[in-house]
């Protein structure tokens, strides 16, 4: 048995030596031409642009109002470890994907498509990138939010929402979305609120007092959920309130 083992060692050490070993160097030299310094421009900004893009997700996307909904459902429902909060999580990025897809795709024919094609230059293709994400949102924004970044901002009035600059309309952006979200959570917790109440003055009629009323709630509440289908009626009315 050691006869194998040692044999078998020995041929994979061979076969190891056999493969050809990479080398990677990480280092800065100086720059030959201006090409070298605009190439590591380049490098610099798609990093930058990498380490953003969470960021921008949640700020121009519609992920913060999916991702808040979900977790409400998961409060109202007074389930502590199902689903768990990555499936929560996963769940509303594949969703902002489904929804954001008409945006992205106008993104990719103004913009990506004949940058690539080199007909527009890195400018250029920003703002014309950011149109259509800008229209999404202005869509999703309510005017008294814009008003009021607009008045902090001590910025001229415009005279169309299309003038507004893409600074302010961001963050009116996010604060719709909070309000909106908080408003869905609200509705989606009355049914469950009644079923909690029900079971509780039970409780109290009966004299048991000692027991939780969350713990004979909680299976009413899962039955309540399964019977209308819940995930489904919610995920359909989440997609049509970006409509």
């Amino acid at each position: 048995m050691k006869k194998i083992a040692f044999f078998i060692l020995i041929a994979g050490i061979g076969f190891a030596a056999e493969l050809p070993i990479p080398k990677i160097n990480i280092g800065i030299d100086q720059a030959k031409g201006p090409q070298d310094v605009a190439l590591s421009l380049q490098i610099l900004f798609l990093l930058t642009i990498l380490t953003l893009v969470p960021s921008i997700i949640m700020m121009v996307t519609s992920f913060v109002r999916i991702v808040i909904v979900l977790t409400f459902m998961k409060q109202a429902l007074s389930v502590q470890q199902a689903p768990p909060q990555q499936i929560i999580t996963a769940l509303a990025l594949f969703l902002t994907f489904f929804i954001m897809s008409p945006t992205l795709k106008k993104v990719n024919e103004v913009a990506l498509q004949p940058y690539l094609a080199g007909k527009m230059g890195h400018y250029e293709a920003l703002n014309s990138a950011s149109r259509p994400i800008k229209d999404f949102m202005l869509r999703q924004t309510r005017e008294k939010d814009l008003v009021l970044f607009v008045n902090i901002a001590k910025i001229p009035r415009p005279k169309n929402r299309e003038e507004l600059p893409v600074w302010t309309v961001i963050p009116a952006f996010m604060t719709s979305e909070l309000t909106t979200a908080f408003q869905i959570g609200i509705l989606l917790f009355i049914p469950f609120l009644v079923i909690d109440l029900i079971v509780s003055s039970v409780l109290m009629s009966m004299g048991m007092i000692m027991l939780p009323p969350a713990m004979i709630s909680l299976p009413f509440k899962i039955l309540l959920f399964v019977m209308v289908d819940g995930w489904n009626l919610l995920i359909h009315q989440l997609v049509l309130s970006f409509k």
